[in-house]
């Protein structure tokens, strides 16, 4: 019997309605345990490269029980990546230091045991017995303004660079991710996300969508009140659920 069988997600991208092209990416593989959302910045082929060589790679990294091992392997084969994107790719004759980042959230989960690793500000939210907790914590000037100089969210807003993202794969040569680890049990409902679809809905209706009965109800929903937005940015989401 598959060890895995008892995930069951539901996936999907979207350009938005202003954006010309979707630089976002995602993994969805239930079966082995391994799902990711990734945003690519950068404009023009740039991003789009950024985040679909993350999800290809984590594509390609092995299966099996040991969360621990896998989790290493993970964090590993994303310092690579943002070796190469760093260094190799963005150096472009007669371009001054062209960007080529992306975010990246991704879930490994093993039994009852899960692990967030993200940087940027794609999000892990949990659904839990009808409350909405947001596992990871954005890598934005907009979170350290609120965190180091004990800012509202409103004033850190008002930041010209509130946006600006203080982490990336490929943005800086040396990259640090987050970790958190927690148990998931059975009715669990977890959601990964770009920013593009958080970023106009509220935690009540991220938490209504996420308790329909199915992850493709619930994704659906998602889209549904995101794209009767702005849906300035482009918008992805996974959904899971055990």
């Amino acid at each position: 019997m598959d060890l895995l069988s008892a995930w069951r997600s539901s996936a999907r991208t979207d350009t938005g309605k202003v954006r010309a092209r979707n630089e976002d990416a995602f993994l969805a593989l239930p079966q082995r345990g391994l799902w990711v959302v990734a945003d690519g910045m950068g404009g023009h082929q740039n991003g789009a490269l950024a985040s679909r060589l993350i999800v290809e790679q984590l594509a390609d990294l092995p299966g099996g029980s040991d969360l621990n091992l896998r989790l290493r392997q993970l964090r590993k084969s994303l310092h690579a990546l943002n070796r190469r994107l760093s260094q190799e790719l963005t150096l472009v004759s007669g371009q001054p230091e062209p960007v080529m980042g992306s975010t990246v959230v991704a879930l490994l989960a093993e039994g009852d045991r899960a692990a967030c690793i993200w940087a940027g500000d794609s999000r892990c939210y949990l659904w839990r017995s009808g409350n909405l907790y947001q596992m990871s914590r954005d890598h934005s000037l907009l979170q350290q303004l609120m965190q180091d100089q004990q800012l509202s969210a409103e004033q850190a807003a008002s930041h010209p660079s509130a946006h600006a993202l203080t982490r990336a794969v490929g943005a800086s040569e040396e990259l640090v991710l987050d970790v958190v680890e927690f148990t998931v049990y059975p009715g669990d409902t977890l959601l990964l996300c770009s920013d593009g679809l958080y970023q106009n809905l509220s935690s009540a209706s991220l938490g209504s969508a996420l308790n329909l009965p199915s992850p493709q109800l619930a994704l659906e929903r998602l889209f549904e009140l995101a794209l009767q937005g702005p849906a300035s940015d482009n918008l992805s989401a996974v959904v899971i659920r055990r």
